[in-house]
């Protein structure tokens, strides 16, 4: 986790619904106060995008984000889930509510008197990889690479190439009052041919991707 990731996470998981340390920490002393030994909340947001180019033109494109707020209320041996695609104050409410169920009635509320933000050393880039290269280039870049696959070997007659990137934001706020968020970059490329000759059909495929941006793949890519 990065102090990045946590004030990025806070702007765009939290602040839009109107939510901040003290809302957070009052629905955790809400579900403490029924006798559960312990409790966290788990934001995320994931936003997605995938492009697929069959012989030589873009077949699909897609754009999607996800979010929710997911809670936990843990009672002796016994769990408690609830969740909302709601990001809001109420939502967040009924979800520790539905948790807590799983715990009889007592006590009294304990709310998070000051939260930890623990700075662990980032284990990759704080980036969104949909936003490192733009449109255009992502188009151009497969449009090249079916080109290139064509010209290795006549014998190739159909070609699919495919990219794809998601963009994970995190934060999760647990009842012992740590507050930590994490950002998660996802990019993967995949190149699939396949080849006829003398009547015999066969296919091949290879690709690869990790946890950066498109950049780390594209400025490896053969030129010209």
């Amino acid at each position: 986790m990065s102090a990045h990731a946590l004030e990025l996470a806070t702007a765009r998981l939290l602040q839009p619904g109107g939510l901040d340390d003290t809302r957070i920490a009052a629905a955790l002393g809400r579900m403490l106060g029924h006798r559960v030994d312990a409790a966290d909340i788990y934001f995320q947001s994931s936003r997605n995008e995938s492009w697929v180019l069959e012989d030589g033109r873009v077949r699909d494109g897609a754009h999607s984000i996800e979010q929710g707020v997911g809670v936990r209320a843990i009672a002796g041996e016994r769990t408690g889930f609830a969740y909302s695609d709601e990001i809001q104050p109420d939502a967040l409410l009924r979800a520790a509510d539905a948790a807590r169920s799983i715990a009889h009635a007592g006590g009294s509320d304990t709310a998070v008197s000051a939260w930890s933000r623990p700075q662990p050393q980032p284990l990759y880039a704080a980036l969104d990889p949909l936003d490192t290269l733009a449109d255009n280039d992502k188009v151009a870049w497969l449009e090249r690479l079916d080109q290139r696959a064509r010209a290795a070997d006549p014998a190739v007659t159909q070609v699919i190439v495919s990219l794809a990137a998601v963009h994970d934001l995190i934060l999760v706020a647990a009842s012992d009052g740590t507050l930590a968020a994490d950002e998660r970059p996802l990019v993967r490329l995949s190149v699939a041919v396949i080849v006829e000759r003398n009547g015999r059909r066969e296919r091949g495929s290879a690709g690869g991707g990790g946890r950066h941006g498109y950049r780390a793949l594209y400025d490896l890519r053969p030129h010209g």
